[in-house]
Protein backbone atom coordinates (compact mmCIF):
# COMPACT_ATOMS: atom_id res chain seq x y z
CA UNK A 1 0.00 0.00 0.00
CA UNK A 2 1.65 3.19 -1.04
CA UNK A 3 1.70 5.91 1.55
CA UNK A 4 2.19 9.97 1.68
CA UNK A 5 2.84 11.97 4.27
CA UNK A 6 2.22 15.38 5.36
CA UNK A 7 3.76 17.62 8.70
CA UNK A 8 5.66 20.50 9.15
CA UNK A 9 8.16 18.59 11.63
CA UNK A 10 10.71 16.81 9.29
CA UNK A 11 11.25 14.41 12.66
CA UNK A 12 7.90 13.12 12.81
CA UNK A 13 7.21 12.50 9.31
CA UNK A 14 10.70 10.99 9.16
CA UNK A 15 9.80 8.66 12.11
CA UNK A 16 6.15 8.29 11.13
CA UNK A 17 7.83 6.99 7.88
CA UNK A 18 10.28 4.35 9.03
CA UNK A 19 7.47 2.93 11.30
CA UNK A 20 5.18 2.30 8.23
CA UNK A 21 7.97 0.70 6.36
CA UNK A 22 8.51 -1.40 9.10
CA UNK A 23 5.23 -2.46 9.05
CA UNK A 24 5.14 -2.82 5.33
CA UNK A 25 4.20 0.08 3.26
CA UNK A 26 5.42 2.28 0.54
CA UNK A 27 5.86 5.85 1.32
CA UNK A 28 5.96 7.13 -1.79
CA UNK A 29 6.14 11.20 -0.63
CA UNK A 30 6.70 13.52 2.43
CA UNK A 31 5.52 17.54 2.26
CA UNK A 32 5.49 20.14 5.20
CA UNK A 33 2.49 21.86 3.87
CA UNK A 34 -0.78 21.77 2.16
CA UNK A 35 0.18 22.67 -1.37
CA UNK A 36 3.64 20.82 -1.22
CA UNK A 37 0.73 17.83 0.03
CA UNK A 38 -1.63 18.75 -3.05
CA UNK A 39 1.64 18.12 -5.41
CA UNK A 40 2.88 14.95 -3.87
CA UNK A 41 -0.83 13.34 -4.35
CA UNK A 42 -1.33 14.21 -7.62
CA UNK A 43 2.25 12.89 -8.97
CA UNK A 44 1.83 10.30 -6.73
CA UNK A 45 -1.60 9.31 -6.59
CA UNK A 46 -0.82 7.12 -3.28
CA UNK A 47 -3.88 4.58 -1.31
CA UNK A 48 -3.64 6.75 1.60
CA UNK A 49 -2.52 10.29 2.30
CA UNK A 50 -1.26 10.70 5.79
CA UNK A 51 -2.36 14.38 6.85
CA UNK A 52 -1.54 16.46 10.02
CA UNK A 53 -4.83 18.40 10.59
CA UNK A 54 -2.89 22.07 11.64
CA UNK A 55 0.21 22.90 9.06
CA UNK A 56 1.58 25.70 8.10
CA UNK A 57 1.45 28.66 7.44
CA UNK A 58 -1.35 29.34 9.64
CA UNK A 59 -1.09 26.12 11.83
CA UNK A 60 -4.89 26.12 12.17
CA UNK A 61 -7.08 23.98 9.67
CA UNK A 62 -4.38 23.93 6.59
CA UNK A 63 -4.52 20.03 6.71
CA UNK A 64 -7.71 19.72 6.97
CA UNK A 65 -9.14 21.94 4.07
CA UNK A 66 -6.04 19.79 2.06
CA UNK A 67 -7.54 16.31 3.33
CA UNK A 68 -11.13 17.72 2.09
CA UNK A 69 -10.06 18.48 -1.03
CA UNK A 70 -8.16 15.64 -1.64
CA UNK A 71 -11.17 13.56 -1.10
CA UNK A 72 -13.21 16.01 -3.52
CA UNK A 73 -10.08 15.54 -6.63
CA UNK A 74 -8.73 12.25 -5.78
CA UNK A 75 -11.56 9.83 -3.71
CA UNK A 76 -10.28 7.04 -4.61
CA UNK A 77 -7.31 7.94 -2.26
CA UNK A 78 -8.04 7.67 1.64
CA UNK A 79 -6.93 10.52 3.99
CA UNK A 80 -6.04 9.38 7.57
CA UNK A 81 -5.80 13.09 9.32
CA UNK A 82 -3.52 13.31 12.74
CA UNK A 83 -4.55 15.74 15.31
CA UNK A 84 -2.58 16.56 18.70
CA UNK A 85 -6.08 16.91 20.53
CA UNK A 86 -9.85 15.97 19.90
CA UNK A 87 -11.30 18.63 17.79
CA UNK A 88 -14.86 17.29 17.34
CA UNK A 89 -16.18 19.70 14.96
CA UNK A 90 -13.52 19.18 12.14
CA UNK A 91 -13.69 15.26 12.81
CA UNK A 92 -17.62 15.67 11.55
CA UNK A 93 -16.78 17.88 8.73
CA UNK A 94 -13.94 15.60 7.65
CA UNK A 95 -16.65 12.23 8.47
CA UNK A 96 -19.80 13.92 7.42
CA UNK A 97 -20.22 12.64 3.26
CA UNK A 98 -20.40 9.14 4.83
CA UNK A 99 -17.92 7.97 1.89
CA UNK A 100 -15.57 5.82 3.38
CA UNK A 101 -11.64 6.10 2.97
CA UNK A 102 -11.31 8.62 5.96
CA UNK A 103 -9.84 8.90 9.12
CA UNK A 104 -9.27 10.54 11.90
CA UNK A 105 -6.73 9.60 14.70
CA UNK A 106 -4.76 11.54 17.93
CA UNK A 107 -1.40 11.58 17.21
CA UNK A 108 -0.71 9.29 20.75
CA UNK A 109 -2.19 6.67 18.61
CA UNK A 110 1.18 6.53 16.25
CA UNK A 111 3.51 5.04 18.49
CA UNK A 112 1.05 2.30 18.57
CA UNK A 113 2.08 0.49 15.47
CA UNK A 114 -0.37 -2.33 15.34
CA UNK A 115 -3.17 -0.22 15.84
CA UNK A 116 -1.72 2.79 13.49
CA UNK A 117 -0.77 0.70 11.06
CA UNK A 118 -4.45 -1.43 11.09
CA UNK A 119 -5.81 2.05 10.91
CA UNK A 120 -3.84 3.17 7.59
CA UNK A 121 -4.80 -0.48 6.18
CA UNK A 122 -8.14 0.10 6.91
CA UNK A 123 -8.66 3.65 5.47
CA UNK A 124 -6.80 2.41 2.28
CA UNK A 125 -9.16 -0.44 1.80
CA UNK A 126 -11.59 2.13 1.75
CA UNK A 127 -13.02 1.94 5.64
CA UNK A 128 -13.37 4.39 8.30
CA UNK A 129 -11.65 4.91 11.26
CA UNK A 130 -12.64 6.92 14.49
CA UNK A 131 -10.46 7.72 17.35
CA UNK A 132 -12.08 6.31 20.54
CA UNK A 133 -11.37 9.46 22.50
CA UNK A 134 -13.42 11.28 19.72
CA UNK A 135 -16.32 9.28 20.10
CA UNK A 136 -16.54 9.56 23.73
CA UNK A 137 -15.89 12.70 23.88
CA UNK A 138 -18.87 13.40 21.44
CA UNK A 139 -20.84 11.08 23.67
CA UNK A 140 -20.34 13.14 26.37
CA UNK A 141 -21.95 15.92 25.00
CA UNK A 142 -25.27 14.26 25.37
CA UNK A 143 -28.20 13.22 23.82
CA UNK A 144 -31.45 14.29 22.36
CA UNK A 145 -34.37 12.47 21.64
CA UNK A 146 -33.71 10.65 18.66
CA UNK A 147 -33.57 7.65 16.77
CA UNK A 148 -30.87 5.94 19.13
CA UNK A 149 -33.51 6.19 21.55
CA UNK A 150 -34.59 3.24 19.50
CA UNK A 151 -32.10 0.92 20.49
CA UNK A 152 -30.88 -1.58 22.81
CA UNK A 153 -28.17 -1.44 25.56
CA UNK A 154 -26.51 -4.07 23.26
CA UNK A 155 -27.20 -2.52 20.27
CA UNK A 156 -25.47 0.70 21.62
CA UNK A 157 -22.73 -1.10 22.62
CA UNK A 158 -22.46 -2.70 19.24
CA UNK A 159 -22.69 0.88 17.30
CA UNK A 160 -20.08 1.90 20.07
CA UNK A 161 -17.46 -0.31 18.47
CA UNK A 162 -18.82 0.13 15.02
CA UNK A 163 -18.08 3.91 15.87
CA UNK A 164 -14.47 3.07 16.67
CA UNK A 165 -14.11 1.15 12.81
CA UNK A 166 -14.16 -2.32 14.53
CA UNK A 167 -15.39 -5.21 12.39
CA UNK A 168 -18.08 -7.45 12.91
CA UNK A 169 -15.19 -10.28 13.99
CA UNK A 170 -13.85 -7.47 16.12
CA UNK A 171 -17.18 -6.99 17.85
CA UNK A 172 -17.74 -10.69 18.55
CA UNK A 173 -14.42 -10.92 20.52
CA UNK A 174 -14.63 -7.85 22.14
CA UNK A 175 -18.41 -8.62 23.32
CA UNK A 176 -17.81 -12.42 23.40
CA UNK A 177 -20.69 -12.64 21.22
CA UNK A 178 -21.45 -15.55 18.04
CA UNK A 179 -21.09 -13.95 14.68
CA UNK A 180 -25.19 -14.56 13.93
CA UNK A 181 -25.48 -12.92 17.07
CA UNK A 182 -23.41 -9.54 15.83
CA UNK A 183 -24.54 -9.17 12.34
CA UNK A 184 -28.29 -9.83 13.92
CA UNK A 185 -27.56 -6.59 16.33
CA UNK A 186 -26.17 -4.80 13.35
CA UNK A 187 -29.45 -5.31 10.65
CA UNK A 188 -31.48 -4.39 13.44
CA UNK A 189 -29.15 -1.49 14.72
CA UNK A 190 -29.71 -0.29 10.38
CA UNK A 191 -33.47 -0.93 10.39
CA UNK A 192 -34.39 1.22 13.53
CA UNK A 193 -31.78 4.43 11.96
CA UNK A 194 -33.88 3.96 8.61
CA UNK A 195 -30.95 3.06 6.99
CA UNK A 196 -32.74 1.52 3.81
CA UNK A 197 -30.42 -1.34 1.91
CA UNK A 198 -27.49 -0.65 0.49
CA UNK A 199 -23.39 -1.79 0.91
CA UNK A 200 -23.07 -2.87 4.35
CA UNK A 201 -20.00 -0.43 4.52
CA UNK A 202 -21.76 2.75 3.42
CA UNK A 203 -24.79 1.92 6.10
CA UNK A 204 -21.99 1.73 8.59
CA UNK A 205 -20.53 4.87 7.89
CA UNK A 206 -23.86 6.25 8.02
CA UNK A 207 -24.89 4.18 11.43
CA UNK A 208 -21.82 5.80 12.82
CA UNK A 209 -22.46 9.79 11.87
CA UNK A 210 -25.98 9.43 13.33
CA UNK A 211 -24.38 7.62 16.41
CA UNK A 212 -21.54 10.34 16.66
CA UNK A 213 -24.21 13.60 15.77
CA UNK A 214 -26.80 12.86 18.29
Amino acid sequence: MRVVLADDSFLFREGVARLLMEAGFDVVGQAADAEQLDDVVRSKRPDVAVVDIRMPPSNTTEGLVAAKRIRAEFPEVGVLVLSHYVESDHAVDLLSDGAGHVGYLLKDRVSALDEFADAVRRVGAGGSVIDSELVGQLIARGRETNALDLLTEREREVLSLMSEGRSNQAICEKLFLTPKTVESHVRSIFTKLGLLPAPDDHRRVLAVLTYLRS
